[in-house]
This record gives C-alpha cells, sequence and structure tokens, in this order.
C-alpha cells in the first residue's frame, strides 16, 4: 500500500522521537473517539523468515494501549507492567498493520486493557495489558 494511498484514507505520518521513532514510522487516524495506530511494514521490519517480526508488532500494540491509557487517565504517563500476548498470523512487507485499544476497567493507579494488530479486517496479534498510571514529581496521580 502506497503512502498517498494512506493520506487519501485520513492516515496521518507521525515522525516520532525515540525508539518508536525508529520502530515506525508510525501512522495515526482518528476513528469517532477512537485511535487507530499502525506500521507501514517494510523489509526493515521482517525477521528472517520473511514476515514483521514480533518485536515490531509488540511495539506498534504497546505504543497503542499506552496512548489509549494516556488520554484515558487525563495524559497522566502510564507504564506498561503486564502485556500477555497471542500471535495470531503473519504480517508481511508492504501491508499495514494496524493497532487498536480500550480500556477494560479503571481503577485509582491501574489500567486494564485489550487491544489487537489487524491487517485487512485479520486479527494478527491480540493482547490484554495491565498499565500503571506514573506519579510525577510533584504526586499528580488520579
Amino acid at each position: 500500500m502506497p503512502p498517498e494511498e494512506l493520506v487519501q484514507q485520513n492516515w496521518k505520518r507521525r515522525d516520532l522521537p525515540g525508539f518508536m521513532g525508529r520502530a515506525g514510522p508510525l501512522w495515526t487516524r482518528r476513528e469517532g473517539d477512537a485511535w487507530a495506530y499502525a506500521i507501514l511494514a517494510d523489509e526493515a521490519h521482517l525477521n528472517p523468515a520473511g514476515v514483521v517480526h514480533g518485536g515490531a508488532l509488540l511495539t506498534l500494540l504497546d505504543h497503542a494501549i499506552s496512548s489509549v491509557a494516556w488520554e484515558a487517565c487525563g495524559r497522566l504517563p502510564c507504564m506498561t507492567l503486564q502485556l500477555d500476548t497471542h500471535f495470531i498470523g503473519p504480517v508481511r512487507a508492504g501491508q499495514l498493520a494496524q493497532a487498536r485499544a480500550q480500556v477494560v476497567r479503571r481503577t485509582g493507579t491501574l489500567v486494564f486493557m485489550q487491544g489487537d494488530v489487524s491487517v485487512d479486517g485479520r486479527t494478527a496479534l491480540a493482547a490484554q495489558a495491565l498499565m500503571k498510571v506514573v506519579r510525577t514529581p510533584r504526586g499528580d496521580a488520579p
């Protein structure tokens, strides 16, 4: 899928600093009240078997889950305490791996999440996560 086609489908390229910038580039799209996150898989994302490396998919999904948790917690930073994953199918070069996440439940400082990575409507990776709101030096946290 060419990047021009992604732009026509309302995806926006995000050149981020840090690790996600190296793992991407990341693409984002607003979908109603939610966000979708994606990487357009290329040769740099592949493992020796010729499919997208599981670590690349985990990075994408962890970013999506963290971003959704951050938004749900009033934009306070959240860290991943646990990420349980199930690899279901391959992602190949040229495919758009799309990640989506939802809050399942929230307590004072914990956020229970679920998410998945899909390609062309088929699930490639499913996960459940436990996120913790990180207290800032001022002690801000819900």
